[in-house]
């Protein structure tokens, strides 16, 4: 049991580590853009997708109009909506046509990564970068003793929680537990 505790101990103090790296200009300005978007749209693929999934779940609940690329009740993009990337290598081919198809119609890009000079990094708007460790294992990147992209993945999560309590404590309406609640899946 001992030694579970030390991994769960080691994966906390590799969160802790990257999270203390997080630029609070780029959390906030990723705010800003949510906040004047019309509508949000995320993006992501394998467990990234699924954190993207998580993000839109905590937007609804929160009262904006978001959407999941991909999901079959998702409209066209438009020029006064934002699309959420979240890719930790900023490369994924799929996502960099998304984010391109996105500017193409006027829409602002933000992207969630590790790679802020990546091909969508070069196109978006807003680029939020978590200096965590991703498949690749690239050199700059953190040790860790998790798998594949887990420890982005994490990150990201934990920052884009956040980023909701930010924005949930600074709306003029401030919303409560009750009031987010009326908004939680009740076909459950």
């Amino acid at each position: 049991m001992k030694i579970l505790k030390t991994i769960i101990h080691t994966v906390a103090d590799e969160i802790t580590n990257v999270l203390k790296q997080i630029d609070e200009n780029e959390v906030i300005q990723l705010g800003n853009e949510l906040q004047n978007a019309n509508r949000i749209f995320i993006s992501g693929t394998g467990r990234s997708g699924l954190i993207g999934k998580v993000f839109a779940m905590r937007l609804m609940q929160s009262g904006y109009q978001v959407f999941v690329v991909g999901e079959t009740i998702t409209p066209s993009i438009e020029s006064d909506d934002l699309l959420i990337v979240i890719s930790g290598s900023g490369s994924t081919g799929s996502l960099a046509q998304f984010a391109q198809k996105a500017k193409e119609v006027g829409a602002k890009l933000a992207l969630v990564t590790t790679n802020r000079d990546s091909k969508i990094g070069q196109l978006s708007d807003c680029t939020l970068f978590i200096p965590a460790a991703t498949k690749k294992r690239e050199a700059h990147e953190p040790k860790t003793i998790q798998p594949l992209g887990s420890q982005f993945d994490q990150s990201a999560h934990l920052v884009l929680d956040a980023l909701m309590v930010h924005l949930l404590q600074n709306k003029r309406d401030e919303q409560s537990n009750a009031q987010l609640n009326k908004l939680h899946a009740n076909l459950e």
